[in-house]
């Protein structure tokens, strides 16, 4: 009976543990953000982001969707403006096999690499960074930062989903939980 009750707990483990995109975040301390109930994008901000305007466009329909579901509204006199940042890098992976004849596990010299026993493959990613930054709109200071790690794809098709999966991590931490 004992795993059954924790078979839900192994499952959701397993889940979390597959996530493709890291979330971290940082906010001020001294700020009570129970005020903060509207919004707008800070425009001179998003608009020297260097990516493509489609995936600036999928990027803020994510914001405003997840905004929209923690009950915050979009506003011309906003209490916070979000801004955006990105930043990608290329990711270079290279695996060694080899397959020799050898006397078991161990370090060593390998005679049979020299002759063509082993096989390495290399593969490239893109690993990309998105910054959810809020300002207070009065003061106009940072208020809180996410920030979301994770492979990017090229695939069109996917992209949705992708962008999608990296802002709900991001403003699932939002607001913070003061401890």
């Amino acid at each position: 009976m004992k795993t059954f009750k924790l078979l839900p707990i192994f499952l959701l483990l397993i889940l979390t543990s597959c996530s493709t995109v890291s979330v971290y975040s940082d906010y001020d301390k001294s700020v009570d953000f129970t005020p903060y109930k509207t919004y707008a994008f800070f425009k001179p901000g998003i608009d020297k982001v260097e990516i493509s305007d489609l995936d600036k466009r999928r990027i803020l329909h994510a914001i405003e969707a997840q905004m929209q579901a923690k009950g915050f509204t979009k506003s011309e006199n906003p209490d916070m403006l979000i801004n955006i940042f990105t930043k990608s890098r290329e990711q270079v992976d290279v695996n060694q096999f080899s397959a020799g004849w050898g006397y078991g596990w161990g370090w060593g010299w390998n005679p049979y690499m020299m002759y063509g026993g082993g096989q390495t493959t290399v593969s490239t990613s893109t690993q990309g960074t998105l910054f959810i930054d809020f300002i207070d709109a009065k003061k106009k200071e940072m208020i809180w930062q996410g920030e979301g790690i994770g492979t990017l794809t090229k695939n069109a098709d996917k992209k949705d989903e992708k962008v999608n999966e990296f802002v709900t991590k991001i403003l699932a931490q939002y607001p913070p939980v003061k401890k």
